[in-house]
């Protein structure tokens, strides 16, 4: 995968109020809302949060059909789960189904019609850090298993023998405790 500079395609010279003619955006990132009333809020912006999410899952941008390719996904599920369906096959099915329907449904509630039922950044921000704790507390958990199973026990000789240092010991002991203090 590359890294992209994202960029909603908004630009506002100064808003002295919320009706501003002089705010430009780019097809496909523009809230509907704002298209009809011409009225820009925080809202219009997570929005377009909502587009840049799906763009990542899906691997199109919004003038390749994205939006349709999402409520077509969304229409059986009500936007919780499924979302593999529209997940870029670039990515090979290396992706964690639960992340994916997490990201996706966060994604779906930022592209709501009605403004008023769209998270706020904050909420955003929150659902996306519990995101990346599980993930950490996952692969912590992964490594834990792991050290583990290294642990081998000679029955003939009676002894345990074990790859690890017992400073190796202690230090895991310390970030198992740590990861259940989150």
């Amino acid at each position: 995968m590359r890294a992209r500079v994202a960029d909603f395609g908004l630009s506002r010279e100064e808003m002295v109020d919320k009706h501003a003619a002089n705010i430009r955006g780019t097809f496909g990132y523009l809230d509907p809302e704002y298209i009809s009333t011409r009225t820009f809020t925080k809202k219009s912006d997570v929005y377009s949060f909502g587009v840049l999410l799906f763009e990542l899952i899906a691997g199109r941008n919004p003038l390749q059909g994205l939006m349709e390719y999402v409520e077509l996904a969304a229409m059986s599920t009500e936007g919780k789960v499924g979302w593999e369906e529209i997940v870029d096959s670039r990515l090979d099915g290396k992706f964690d189904l639960q992340e994916l329907n997490e990201i996706a449904a966060l994604a779906y509630k930022c592209v709501n019609r009605v403004p008023k039922k769209r998270p706020s950044m904050r909420d955003i921000v929150q659902v996306l850090t519990r995101i990346l704790k599980t993930r950490h507390h996952k692969k912590h958990q992964k490594s834990l298993s792991a050290t583990a199973d290294e642990v081998l026990v000679d029955i003939e000789q009676g002894e345990t023998k074990n790859p690890i240092t017992e400073h190796q010991r202690e230090e895991s002991m310390d970030s198992a405790a740590d990861t259940f203090e989150m």
